[in-house]
């Protein structure tokens, strides 16, 4: 296996390792089942990883583990430099790091665009209507449909109601955005819209970690791909040497299969 090990060894004495999110031998088991295995990578301030592979391989349970969606069985994770543990202060201080994007857009059908995206700013953040709205109409232009700031979501496609979700992550000022297949519940007329929010907001300098089956995307955005299967990770390299040379026999096997 292609693998490029942390330099730095845990210590409780020790300062917070370098980069934005620093997972070590992580390890996450379902009824005594590993869905990860020992997984360990480190997100650098700035950077895109997208993760890829087939379905079951452990990269969706690795992107909900960051955000502690999921509790690690075993291992460390970091983030801005706070460790992960079961205190809730530390699990709150990481989550208003981290913006989440999920497969389902996962909007209030009764809140318009608008309302959508302040609800959390000011149960979270804390701020006043005027100022929530003002965040929440700069993030609808970044993410291209400032016009539908007073839509429902019923009256939105698929691709605008992911990009609502995105609007409302951005409203949070994360430091780091997570993508979990944001485009796997997109008709493929939709699927272009929402991963040009993504490659421009990789573009802004954004520390994005993305689970995902756009190769394109991953070409095109991603300082480092991560191939997993069956919970490990398999090989780890640059968009250009995975796609024209890697290493391994399992993930020339996937490529494949999906590219064509």
């Amino acid at each position: 296996m292609t693998m490029q090990p942390d330099s730095s060894s845990p210590s409780p004495e020790a300062a917070p390792p370098v980069g934005m999110i620093v997972i070590r031998d992580l390890v996450k088991k379902f009824h005594g089942i590993p869905a990860v295995a020992g997984v360990s990578f480190t997100v650098g301030a700035g950077k895109v990883v997208v993760i890829i592979g087939p379905s079951g391989s452990g990269k969706s349970t690795v992107l909900r583990c960051i955000n502690h969606l999921e509790t690690p069985t075993s291992g460390e994770i970091w983030v801005d430099g706070i460790k992960l543990t079961h205190n809730n202060k530390d699990i709150n201080a990481v989550r208003a790091e981290v913006g989440m994007v999920f497969q389902q857009f996962n909007l209030f059908p009764h809140l318009t665009a608008i309302g959508n995206i302040t609800l959390a700013q000011k149960i979270v953040r804390k701020r006043g209507e005027q100022e929530a709205r003002r965040v929440a109409h700069e993030q609808l232009e970044r993410v291209g449909i400032p016009e539908k700031a007073d839509a429902y979501p019923g009256q939105l496609s698929g691709g605008q109601q992911q990009r609502v979700a995105i609007a409302r992550a951005l409203a949070m000022n994360p430091k780091i955005m997570l993508f979990d297949e944001p485009t796997s519940a997109l008709d493929p007329e939709m699927i272009k819209e929402v991963l040009d929010v993504m490659l421009k907001l990789a573009k802004e300098g954004m520390t994005m970690a993305v689970v995902s089956h756009e190769m394109g995307f991953a070409r095109n955005a991603a300082d480092e791909i991560i191939f997993m299967d069956r919970g490990a990770i398999v090989e780890r390299e640059s968009p250009a040497n995975f796609f024209q040379n890697p290493h391994e026999e399992r993930t020339r096997q996937f490529l494949s299969q999906i590219l064509h």
